[in-house]
């Protein structure tokens, strides 16, 4: 290498010089060109060439560095233009490390999992990390619980909606035992649904169920809702609130998630994740999209399938269903009426009166409230089903029966209010975005933004007007009829005294009392007025 270098200072240094130096040394031509020029910064590079630069010189990466990489979404590029700016602006000037230094230096400095994490984020990060597995417990041990949106659009009521499903699972045999679909959001009616066929081993939930003695939920406010933790309590089961942003923690149900799209919903026509032809990604406007009760009887169907013929590779070659039948664990179970009881909603006591039960500002009745007038009830009801209740006396607890709302519209007036509802919201929403949209000039220079949009005078004062008019507290005159003047003896500040009506006599007050008011003295000529 030394040679190279006097040839080079001498200024008789060649490319065939360059090139059969590599070949004898093993190395590209390249590498050969980086060894002279840091020879010829230090010529003790010269005796090991490509030799690493001691530890407590070399570049590494710095808090400086780490927060510029998050800044900059992990773009090391971005991250070596900043670097270079800030050794530029030091006094004096310093220098900043090469980009392939910088690329270097992250490889060897930062895990895979940091640089996703300061690019992505934790859970990005969290794709890196090694989890540990849980070990497999008996039958009805943990069960864990999940909502999930289907991608795939299904007609409800003439909308394309994408249907939400909440199932729970056995995790010592990743069995579904409880399933509820949803053609909207979901709520504690959903929960308490999935639940109730959860628990039951009846026809046609069978035979998979009983009483779990834990569920994981992840906070949830479905599942933590007072209605589902009071049904936990009464079923004595105990619910492990997970910390957020931890599906880790119940990867049985997220793995049936990912699961069910892969192996059924992906083949379902109206799947929203299909990948489409074009620029841009629409749906076939021919498509037709399956109706919810057919959605939900092929979930069904399949929730069948996984049960009793897939076998997942933690069961090692058994089903669901040999798995849990091969499990001897005793089960609790719940007769189905007390299960219906435990699982609605308790909204307190009330009276029957001659009229039923009023709730919610409405009157309940039922046939077997004939003689029962007076008694103290106790209603409870599933949540968003308020076209029915349930009655149970107060003191003893006996379930009387159910009573269904009175007075209840029929079909055809359900569905014209709610097409008159619709109307007016999506008139509303026409006028809002009507009042906000706002356009401002565009700049090429800095500057304050400029709202455009010119109206003439008569254009304001017309609208200034309307807008008036549906304000009703500028509707109201509070000054058309004057209070009277007051008495002489009192104090008026006066502002006030120009808002009153002189020409009122002033005992108007005092004559409303017989006597004048408390604690003053009538008026003699008010009392021979009087007589």
């Amino acid at each position: 290498m030394r040679r190279l270098l006097a040839l080079r200072v001498r200024g008789e240094l060649t490319a065939g010089h360059v090139r059969v130096a590599a070949d004898a040394l093993g190395v590209s031509e390249r590498t050969v060109w980086r060894w002279l020029a840091a020879a010829s910064r230090d010529e003790r590079a010269a005796d090991d060439p490509g030799a690493r630069a001691p530890a407590k010189t070399r570049f590494t990466i710095t808090p400086e560095v780490r927060g510029l990489l998050a800044l900059w979404k992990g773009n090391v590029r971005a991250v070596h233009r900043e670097l270079v700016l800030r050794a530029a602006r030091q006094s004096p000037p310093a220098d900043a490390p090469s980009l392939t230094t910088l690329h270097r230096a992250i490889r060897r400095d930062l895990t895979p999992g940091e640089r996703a994490g300061l690019a992505g984020g934790e859970r990005a990060a969290r794709k890196h990390d090694v989890f540990l597995a849980r070990p497999r417990p008996w039958r009805n041990q943990v069960w864990e619980t999940d909502h999930m949106q289907a991608p795939v659009l299904v007609d409800v009521d003439g909308k394309a909606r994408r249907p939400w499903i909440t199932w729970f699972t056995d995790c010592a045999t990743n069995a579904i035992t409880g399933v509820a679909v949803t053609p909207g959001d979901p709520s504690r009616e959903s929960v308490l649904a999935a639940l109730r066929s959860a628990v039951l081993r009846e026809e046609p939930y069978g035979p998979f169920g009983g009483l779990p003695e834990k569920v994981r939920v992840d906070r949830g406010r479905d599942f933590l809702s007072r209605t589902v933790t009071a049904a936990f309590d009464l079923l004595d089961v105990t619910v492990e609130d997970l910390p957020a942003y931890t599906p880790h923690l119940k990867g049985t149900v997220e793995g049936l998630n990912r699961a069910v799209e892969s192996m059924f919903l992906a083949a379902l026509p109206g799947y929203a994740r299909q990948p489409r032809p074009g620029k841009r990604a629409s749906r076939p406007k021919d498509e037709v999209l399956l109706g919810f009760e057919d959605f939900t009887a092929r979930l069904l169907d399949w929730t069948v399938w996984w049960n009793t013929q897939h076998r997942p590779a933690p069961l090692r070659g058994m089903t669901p269903l040999e798995a849990w039948q091969d499990d001897p664990t005793p089960l609790r179970d719940v007769p189905a009426t007390d299960l219906w009881t435990f699982t609605l909603e308790d909204v307190g006591t009330r009276t029957l009166t001659t009229r039923g039960i009023r709730f919610k500002k409405r009157d309940y009745v039922g046939p077997w409230m004939t003689g029962q007038a007076g008694v103290q009830v106790r209603i409870r009801f599933m949540p968003h089903h308020d076209h029915r209740i349930e009655v149970y006396h107060a003191a003893t607890g006996r379930y009387l029966g159910p009573a269904d709302l009175a007075d209840q519209a029929t079909d055809e007036q359900i569905s014209a209010v709610r097409k008159a509802r619709a109307a007016r919201a999506r008139r509303l929403k026409k006028d809002l975005e009507a009042s906000q949209r706002e356009r401002y000039a565009a700049v090429n220079q800095p500057a304050a933004p400029q709202r455009l949009g010119a109206l003439t005078t008569a254009q304001a004062e017309a609208e200034l007007a309307q807008a008036a008019d549906a304000d009703l507290a500028q509707l109201a005159l509070p000054d058309l009829i004057p209070p009277a003047a007051p008495p002489a003896d009192w104090r008026t500040p006066p502002s006030l005294t120009t808002r009153t009506a002189p020409g009122r006599p002033a005992s108007l007050l005092s004559e409303s009392v017989p006597g004048g008011l408390p604690g003053r003295a009538a008026d003699p000529a008010e009392d021979g007025d009087a007589s």
